[in-house]
C-alpha cells in the first residue's frame, strides 16, 4: 500500500517502514506526527482525493531534526564596488512512516519512550584521583633564558600606525 502526501509545499509517495526527508515540521525525535493532506492512496484499488481523500492520513515517527548543507547567495554589482554574501542552511525533518490510515482511523502505533540518561558518578573519578597523586608529569618552569627571548621578540615588531590600513590602499569608507 503507498500514499502520495503533501506537506512542505511539495508532494511524496510513500509507504510503510519509508524514511524521508522533508521540509521542517513539529516534533521532537520519537514522536508520532499524522500528515492529513493525502492525495492519493494506493494498493489493491487506487484512490484519488478531489484535492485529498477524505478520512485518509498518514502516520509518521520524527527520526531527526536536522539542518542540510550551507548555500552561499552571492551578488555582485560590477564596477560599482557592491558585493552581499550571504548564506543560509534549511532546516529539514527526517521521518520514518510507520502507516497509512484511511476511514479516520487513528494511529495504533505510539512514539518510543526517550531513554533517560544516566547521571555520570563524579565521586568515583575523585576517588581516583585521590589514589594516583603522582600520575601527573611536574609542570617545568619558564627559564629565564626563554623569558628573554619573548621579551627581546616583542621589542623588535613595531608597533603600527592606528589610522592607516596596513596595504596602502583606500581601505574601507566608514559611513
Amino acid at each position: 500500500m503507498f500514499a502520495v502526501i503533501r506537506t512542505g509545499g511539495k508532494q511524496y509517495r510513500v509507504a510503510a517502514e519509508d524514511v524521508i526527508k522533508v521540509e521542517k515540521v513539529k516534533g521532537d525525535p520519537g514522536e508520532i506526527v499524522q500528515f492529513g493532506e493525502v492525495l492519493v492512496v494506493g494498493g489493491d484499488s487506487v484512490s484519488l482525493g478531489q484535492p485529498t481523500v477524505a478520512g485518509a492520513s498518514v502516520a509518521a515517527e520524527v527520526l531527526e531534526q536536522g539542518r542540510g548543507p550551507k548555500i552561499i547567495a552571492f551578488k555582485k554589482r560590477r564596477r560599482k564596488n557592491s558585493r552581499r554574501k550571504r548564506g543560509h542552511r534549511q532546516e529539514f525533518t527526517l521521518i520514518r512512516v510507520t502507516e497509512i490510515l484511511t476511514d479516520g482511523a487513528k494511529p495504533t502505533k505510539t512514539a518510543r519512550p526517550k531513554p533517560e540518561r544516566k547521571p555520570v558518578a563524579a565521586a568515583p573519578a575523585a576517588a581516583e584521583e585521590a589514589e594516583h597523586p603522582q600520575t601527573e608529569a611536574p609542570k617545568r618552569k619558564v627559564g629565564a633564558k626563554t623569558q628573554a627571548k619573548a621579551a627581546k621578540k616583542s621589542s623588535k615588531t613595531p608597533a603600527r600606525k592606528a589610522g592607516k590600513p596596513k596595504s596602502g590602499g583606500k581601505g574601507k569608507k566608514k559611513k
